[in-house]
């Protein structure tokens, strides 16, 4: 059955609104995933399809989109930017407003979107902190059919070395495709942030939602060859579940 939804969130961050706009409409890929820009103009081309319904930079961003092609558990998509200055410009106060109409599967696809906004929203802070204004090298890809097991993030965490035991802002050793240090920037039972001086690392645990692990990799390093970087990790997330 359909039914609208809408997903709100409010935060001020040690950024310019400037760097905020940046951020949501150009380097989407270092917090995101890669998006073309906006036309800059109401009525142009917005990401995914969707036509931009606000342009006020750096104050004010929407776009919608309807019958998304690709998004086949939604018939509306809309999602809202607002950004004023704070401290005379030199930190910004942000609210996100993702809304629409979801058809299938209501409660499931809510909580998924829900949860995942925490942690997109946490990734933008994480990238206008450390990397920002600089662009990312982006890959993402998901694990093989067995990490849609109940307790698969819990295996890939432990494979890691960031058990359930280990709390946000640990510095630890991570045993990924090889061994690196990095900060536990994000951890809780749905996904896994980890940081380094070279980028961001994303776990995603949507096995609770039914769907395999995915991992991302934002990386800010100049010339990094990132396909190398991805095959490293899909090899090795395969290898968690025991799968080449």
């Amino acid at each position: 059955m359909s039914k609208e939804f809408e997903i709100a969130r409010e935060f001020e961050v040690d950024a310019t609104p400037e760097q905020v706009w940046d951020a949501f409409t150009n380097t989407t890929g270092g917090w995101l995933w890669p998006s073309e820009p906006p036309e800059p103009r109401v009525g142009g081309k917005g990401a995914m399809g969707s036509t931009v319904t606000a342009w006020d930079p750096p104050h004010r961003y929407s776009n919608r989109i309807e019958d998304a092609e690709g998004i086949a558990e939604q018939t509306l998509n809309q999602l809202d930017y607002t950004i004023e200055p704070r401290d005379e410009g030199r930190r910004a106060w942000v609210r996100y407003v993702h809304s629409g109409i979801l058809v299938d599967d209501w409660d499931n696809q809510y909580d998924a979107a829900n949860r995942h906004t925490d942690f997109y929203l946490h990734t933008l802070r994480e990238y206008l902190a450390h990397f920002a204004p600089r662009p990312a090298a982006f890959a993402t890809f998901d694990g093989p059919e067995a990490s849609k097991a109940a307790d698969a993030l819990v295996a890939v965490g432990r494979a890691l070395g960031v058990g359930e035991d280990v709390a946000a802002g640990t510095r630890v050793r991570v045993s990924g495709p090889d061994e690196f240090d990095a900060v536990v920037d994000f951890r809780s039972a749905y996904f896994i942030g980890l940081r380094t001086d070279r980028g961001l690392t994303r776990v995603f645990g949507r096995n609770h939602w039914g769907y395999p692990v995915g991992i991302s990799l934002h990386d800010f390093t100049p010339g990094a060859d990132i396909k190398e970087c991805e095959a490293a990790w899909q090899d090795w997330l395969n290898g968690v579940f025991s799968q080449s």
